[in-house]
């Protein structure tokens, strides 16, 4: 549609928030909302964030790493295969350099460190609106 405003233009973008902490996806989801992301899916494992990825397809993807079904840089390879496109952010508590490498080597565009800031959240999301 021609002519959307600047603000207009984020309200198609729908993410997915996946993490097995329900306080966590709730912070991110009302983060994302604040930000104008008109849909927000969450999934608590790994099984239900495929299904929901591979469903809706997502532009915005925040993967925790520790999940109780599969490893989020199991699941990180497996987006990025399916699509190339989705901005696609590592979330975990464990800040360890191995797991950032082992982020940004699989397609991640950032790692996001637990616990985390709204503002952290907006200055990644920010320009993708």
């Amino acid at each position: 549609m021609q002519g959307q405003t600047q603000g207009d233009a984020s309200s198609g973008l729908t993410a997915l928030v996946v993490d097995d902490t329900l306080t966590s996806r709730h912070y991110l989801k009302q983060i994302l909302q604040s930000l104008g992301v008109a849909v927000v899916h969450e999934a608590a494992d790994g099984a239900s964030a495929e299904a929901l990825f591979v469903q809706q397809q997502p532009q915005l993807v925040f993967l925790d790493i520790q999940l109780p079904d599969i490893n989020g840089k199991v699941l990180l390879q497996r987006f990025r295969r399916i699509d190339q496109h989705s901005h696609i952010f590592m979330v975990s508590a464990h800040s360890s350099v191995d797991n950032l490498k082992a982020a940004v080597a699989g397609g991640a565009k950032a790692f996001v460190v637990k616990p985390f800031s709204a503002e952290r959240i907006s200055h990644l999301v920010q320009p993708l609106l």
